[in-house]
């Protein structure tokens, strides 16, 4: 069945550049690669180290718009969403060959999981996007402080509270919950709140190993992104050379973070993961403390102060 996985993989790699390589080929024979105003090596610089990261689990969209902004790369905002996608996208599916092959997991838990995370997205888009936003953020980055904290108190050197397990796959109830509990992750892809840390939090929470979050995952998203690229290519809104930089050298960055990932032992990964949720949820509840802070600054200076 993992090898049946990795066929689903190869296909859809397959696919995704294959569009990619036509597109590249018509702008250039129209003259409209040669027009990019940002070329290949500082988006390459910045998709290797972005990529590098989101081989951790810490994510790659965040660190990639930060570092275009740091770096002052003309690229439109409007252009950003897609050359995230299709540029991260050969990063994602390099990530799910690599730790199913190298991580060992169940292969019936492997795809309910994967099977789950691309319902998710694909029927619980129109739920979401009827939510508020805000609202599933605020709970989200709140239900991952808790969690870390967890995780952080049951580490070996604190050892304060049990927790997570060496399991690489799941039974029954708990097999449900995991397929439940990723169709959600799967949706709330779709409203902008990444995979990867909450993931992390269902996979140890459900008793498995902290590593065989890496190919649940990574393998969520590469079922996801190639079609999500592909529509971003055939719609030709994103900047050509600066997503080839983050393609290739991100998944270079990618071969070199996994060797890291897979030799680490479990108590440093397990530390690793602790790190990786406490940022996203950070991530998650500054910028609404920040807006909640500036609207009240403003019912101030109104006389009006809106709860």
């Amino acid at each position: 069945m993992v090898n049946a996985i990795r066929i689903v993989f190869a296909v859809l790699t397959i696919a995704y550049l294959s569009v990619l390589l036509r597109d590249f080929k018509r702008a250039k024979d129209t003259g409209l690669l040669e027009k990019e105003e940002e070329g290949f090596g500082k988006a390459g610089i910045i998709g290797f180290i972005a990529n590098f990261a989101d081989t951790l689990g810490i994510g790659a969209f965040a660190p990639i718009v930060a570092m275009s902004k740091f770096t002052k790369m003309k690229i439109h905002n409007k252009e950003i969403p897609a050359m995230l996608n299709i540029g991260c996208c050969a990063s994602v599916m390099t990530e799910a060959f690599i730790f199913t092959t190298t991580i060992k997991v169940d292969p019936t838990t492997l795809i309910v999981m994967l099977a789950a995370a691309g319902l998710g997205s694909y029927i619980g888009a129109g739920i979401i996007s009827k939510m508020d936003e805000r609202k599933v953020q605020l709970v989200m980055g709140i239900a991952l402080f808790i969690t870390a904290i967890l995780m952080f108190l049951g580490l070996p050197w604190i050892d304060l509270m049990p927790g997570g397990g060496n399991e690489i796959g799941l039974t029954g109830t708990k097999l449900i919950i995991g397929a439940v509990g990723n169709f959600i992750l799967g949706a709330l892809m779709t409203a902008g709140i990444g995979l990867y840390a909450p993931c992390m939090a269902l996979v140890y929470f459900l008793g498995m190993s902290a590593k065989v979050a890496y190919p649940i995952m990574m393998g969520s998203c590469a079922v996801l992104m190639p079609v999500a690229s592909i529509r971003f290519i055939k719609e030709g809104n994103y900047p050509r050379k600066a997503t080839l930089g983050i393609v290739i050298c991100g998944a270079i960055g990618v071969v070199l973070a996994a060797t890291l990932v897979k030799n680490l032992p479990m108590d440093i990964m397990k530390a690793i993961v602790v790190v990786v949720i406490l940022y996203t949820s950070y991530s998650m509840l500054a910028p609404l403390a920040k807006a909640r802070k500036a609207k009240l600054a403003e019912g101030n200076a109104t006389g009006v102060v809106n709860e």
